[in-house]
């Protein structure tokens, strides 16, 4: 290329070519190296033409100010996605890969005005909440089962045997799910987010959550379905089932693979000791280079607009990138000056997350509790051989293989200090040839 040739050079292996000049945010390419990827988007301003699934357009923010401006102005940039232009016309069936996490749904992340502040207060004011002594125990005593799983063969997947099912476990029981429930909401989740029978699992997650409802309206408990019941917003079955399959659902992946990227930074960077408040400098270092949610933040404009430095039309999908908008150059000299808070892991603006602290403390806590039973866990294999799950709004490993010293298993009664989480009687915990994976939790708490 000339040296006074402005045009973009995409990076190695990106066949930006072939989307009709959009770049696309899919395979194993952009999986392997986002920042090239980002890194060529800033090219076109602070906001780039960008592909996320075959045919499905969008146009992707980058620039951390430009994103700032868009997640704060709802009266040009709406959330509800029955906007979609595309999927309106047919050019994105409802059988498109990205379908689950754009279509709308009746929750608060997809609702607009008094919709929003209502639903959304709801929810802030029952996730507020949660006590933290509650929230450690309960991770300290998930923990410890996951670790009893595998310690004593002295090496695991931290992905797939830890991180993966430690906030589906800590959900539950905030969420008051009983034994045969909250079987079923593990299978759901599980099943969603791994694209196996997702029609399945999303049938049987919400099928789920109805019934945890229905129970909650009879025998409401100290927990985060009853709160939320009990809210003055007075949240129909409907909106409550809606409303718990967003918690449970976008909380769930973002938290598995924060943990998951956080065990990374640990086990690939000497400098970050395993004691005292590194793993909290480990966790931000995550939040802002590696963030669980790399690209998402849906929005659509209300009319046509000129919005940086892109004609849009109404209706057209406009996505934020938190990892681009985080490393950025603009933002580099905002967080040498010990600002370190401030990247947009958490979105912003009135959509921004309700769940950051409890998120936070679940991870601080999670990975303490692994390197107190494990303390010389280390990688098990050469850092450059580990995978990026392919997808154009995570960010994820695909496995975290690790060795450590083999440990004995503890027993739940060891572990427990405080009242089990509540048991469906006749359901599958008094049925141990028939229990899942909560059942089985369970009953190791009370052995």
């Amino acid at each position: 290329m000339d040296a006074d040739d402005t045009t973009p050079v995409p990076p190695p292996g990106c066949p930006a070519h072939g989307s009709g000049g959009r770049v696309p945010l899919y395979g194993p390419e952009f999986a392997a190296d986002p920042q090239a990827y980002y890194g060529f988007l800033r090219h076109y301003g602070p906001a780039a033409p960008v592909e996320l699934a075959p045919g499905v357009e969008a146009t992707l923010v980058t620039d951390y100010a430009t994103a700032l401006q868009l997640l704060q102005d709802s009266g040009t940039f709406r959330k509800d996605a029955r906007r979609w232009r595309a999927f309106n016309e047919g050019k994105v069936g409802p059988d498109s890969p990205v379908a689950p996490l754009l279509a709308y749904r009746p929750n608060c992340m997809f609702a607009d005005g008094a919709d929003h502040l209502r639903l959304r207060q709801a929810v802030t004011d029952s996730m507020a909440r949660v006590d933290t002594r509650r929230l450690s125990r309960s991770t300290e005593q998930i923990s410890g089962y996951l670790i009893s799983q595998f310690g004593a063969r002295g090496s695991a997947d931290l992905l797939g045997d830890y991180a993966k099912q430690l906030p589906l476990f800590v959900f539950n029981e905030l969420f008051g799910c009983p034994a045969d429930i909250g079987d079923r909401v593990l299978f759901g989740i599980s099943g969603m987010f791994d694209g196996v029978n997702a029609d399945k699992a999303t049938a049987v997650l919400f099928q789920a959550v109805g019934e945890l409802v229905a129970l909650k309206r009879s025998r409401p408990g100290d927990d985060v379905t009853s709160w939320l019941m009990q809210h003055q917003a007075a949240l129909t079955d409907e909106e409550m089932v809606h409303q718990l399959a967003l918690l449970l659902g976008a909380g769930a992946e973002p938290l598995r693979n924060l943990i998951g990227n956080t065990l990374h930074r640990l086990l690939t960077h000497d400098r970050y000791a395993r004691e005292g408040g590194l793993i909290d400098e480990a966790l931000d270092d995550t939040l802002w280079e590696n963030p669980p949610m790399s690209n998402y933040a849906p929005h659509y404009p209300a009319t046509d607009v000129e919005f940086a430095g892109r004609h849009l039309q109404a209706g057209d999908l406009v996505l934020v990138s938190f990892a681009a908008a985080n490393t950025g150059p603009a933002l580099q000299a905002t967080r040498q000056a010990g600002s370190n808070r401030a990247h947009l892991a958490w979105s912003a603006g009135p959509h921004a997350c309700p769940s950051k602290e409890p998120a936070r403390h679940i991870t601080v806590s999670a990975i303490e509790n692994l390197f107190n039973h494990l303390p010389d866990l280390r990688l098990a294999v050469p850092e450059d051989s580990l995978s990026w799950r392919h997808g154009p709004f995570h960010r994820a490993l695909a496995a975290l293989p690790a060795r450590f010293t083999p440990v004995q298993p503890v027993h739940g009664a060891d572990r427990a200090d405080g009242p089990a989480p509540e048991r469906t009687p006749g359901g599958p915990a008094a049925r141990p040839e028939r229990v899942g994976r909560w059942s089985q939790f369970l009953n190791w708490l009370t052995r």
